[in-house]
Order: C-alpha cells, then sequence, then structure tokens
C-alpha cells in the first residue's frame, strides 16, 4: 500500500470510527473477566458436614476450580487443621484465595475473630494461601442501629490494617438490610465512607443487592476498583424473589459482568442458599454451565 492509499483509508476509517456511539469510552470489559469459576462452600454446607472430602470432590467434578471457605473456627477448616485442608485442596485440585469470618460477638470467647485473636486468623490464612477474608454477616444485635456500623467500621480498619501485614485483603459481604434506610442513612454507604479504601473492600452479593431494589453499577461507579470479589447467584421470576441457578432467573448476568473492570473484579463465585426442588450439587452443575458459556 501506499502512502497516498494509506492515508486515503485512514481517513475514511477514522469517520467511520466517529459516527459510532461512544466508541471512545467503550471498554471491553470481558478481558478482565476471571477465567475460572469459584464456589462459596456455604451452598453444599451440609454435604461438607457429612463428606467434606467427597463434596469438594464433586465440586471440581462439577467444573469448579476455586471454592470460598465457610467453615473456618478456632484455626481450623471444617475441623481440620491448616496444614491438612491444604493438602485436601492440593490433592482434589481446588484452590482457595477467600474464606468468611464473623466478627465473634456471638461468642466472646472464640478464638480466631475479628475481636479475639484475630491475628492468628490472619496467620492461618496467609499459611494455606488466601488472598482475602472476609466479614460474611452481622447479627441481628449488631446492627440495630447505624452507630453500630459507624463502630464496625471503626473495627474493619484495625482488622484490615492487621490483615495488610500478612498480605491478606479485609472485605465485608452484604445482605440485603445494609442497603436500607436505617435512622435516615444507608448502612452500606456508612462503610463505604467510615473505611479507608485500602484496607476494606467488598464482596458484592449482587443478589441481595437487587432483592434491596438498589442498583450494582451505581455502587461501581461510587467506588471504583473496591470489589474485587463478588457472589452470584440469581433471582427467580416470582413475588417471592427467591434464589435459583444462574442463568434460570432475572439478572442480566452478561450486563452484570460487563462492569468487571469497574469493579475491580478478581474471583466470583456461585453461591446459593437454598436450591429449591433440587440438590445443591444438581444447582451448582447448572450454574456452572451456564457461566462457563460466558
Amino acid at each position: 500500500m501506499n502512502r497516498r492509499v494509506f492515508i486515503k483509508n485512514a481517513a475514511i476509517i477514522g469517520s467511520s470510527l466517529s459516527v459510532l456511539p461512544s466508541l471512545s469510552s467503550f471498554d471491553m470489559n470481558t478481558t478482565h473477566l476471571p477465567s475460572e469459576i469459584g464456589l462459596q462452600l456455604w451452598t453444599v454446607r451440609d454435604a461438607m458436614k457429612k463428606d467434606p472430602v467427597g463434596t469438594l470432590k464433586a465440586v471440581k467434578d462439577a467444573g469448579y476450580t476455586h471454592i470460598e471457605c465457610a467453615g473456618y473456627e478456632a484455626g481450623k477448616y471444617y475441623g481440620f487443621t491448616v496444614k491438612q485442608f491444604a493438602n485436601i485442596l492440593n490433592r482434589v485440585g481446588l484452590k482457595m484465595i477467600s474464606s468468611h469470618t464473623l466478627i465473634g460477638n456471638h461468642a466472646p470467647d472464640q478464638k480466631n475473630t475479628m475481636i479475639n485473636n484475630w491475628e492468628a486468623a490472619c496467620a492461618d490464612a496467609a499459611e494455606i494461601g488466601q488472598s482475602y477474608i472476609v466479614c460474611a454477616y452481622l447479627f441481628d444485635f449488631e446492627r440495630k442501629g447505624i452507630d453500630d456500623y459507624k463502630k464496625h467500621a471503626e473495627l474493619f480498619n484495625r482488622c484490615g490494617e492487621i490483615s495488610k501485614k500478612y498480605q491478606i485483603q479485609l472485605a465485608y459481604h452484604n445482605h440485603d438490610f445494609e442497603f436500607l434506610d436505617l435512622g435516615g442513612e444507608i448502612p452500606f454507604d456508612v462503610l463505604l465512607a467510615e473505611t479507608d479504601k485500602d484496607l476494606l473492600h467488598f464482596e458484592l452479593d449482587l443478589y441481595w443487592i437487587k432483592k434491596a431494589g438498589k442498583d450494582a453499577e451505581s455502587y461501581f461507579r461510587k467506588a471504583p476498583g473496591r470489589y474485587p470479589l463478588w457472589h452470584v447467584k440469581d433471582m427467580d421470576n416470582t413475588p417471592e424473589q427467591y434464589y435459583t441457578e444462574i442463568g434460570n432467573g432475572i439478572i442480566d448476568w452478561k450486563k452484570m459482568f460487563g462492569f468487571a473492570k469497574l469493579a475491580g473484579l478478581k474471583q466470583f463465585y456461585v453461591e446459593q442458599d437454598d436450591c429449591k426442588g433440587r440438590s445443591p450439587l444438581e444447582s451448582i452443575q447448572i450454574s456452572q454451565r451456564y457461566l462457563s458459556t460466558m
């Protein structure tokens, strides 16, 4: 191609691009999607109690490569020591970069919670190879007023400083109640505003934020990059708005994953609190098949 033809073609291409809608701001967010699908083990909690090793094998066979622990207590993962559980994961072929924890107010004497021997919990997480610890839930008595959330924000900042020493990022997992008006304020907004953006990130549960009538996109734009973890669960098309398998509900997942880069997404986990009409293993297979096509 000679120089004259090159310049002519370049001009044609440039004029064509100028009429495309917002092409300069378009972002191929799909290139930022995690390539592996994770499972939050709360979905198979009953099976984990009966046969943890067999259940982990079934999770792997269902196509999952990552798991998020929901069974860490007093220095053990599902009753196994850190080394034992790490060996089990290695044999099965699963990775675990995240686990759930609780503040500990429900059992103040219990060790390795956010209020009791927190540093030991961080040390365990680092030993097993985690990058995140997530505060999973606030009990009713822990969230009576907006001042409770402000106190939690202070605790999260302190715990986040400690976890950073172990190269562990602290995060918070929401339900719907964090988005409901409490004394004229939105609790989730308080947590966003009163915690250090480097010390506390969020694991956004995309079912619960929709259940609360809020828009996930608006929160991604309010605090971009602060949502490295997602819980992915679908909502059925009934007045009850119950849990269902990914792809069987009303959440637009292609649109949602389009915000991956804006959110700062690093890893997502399928979670289905209750599997109506199916076994949890059947449900996670359906969700995995749908997500794998994306």
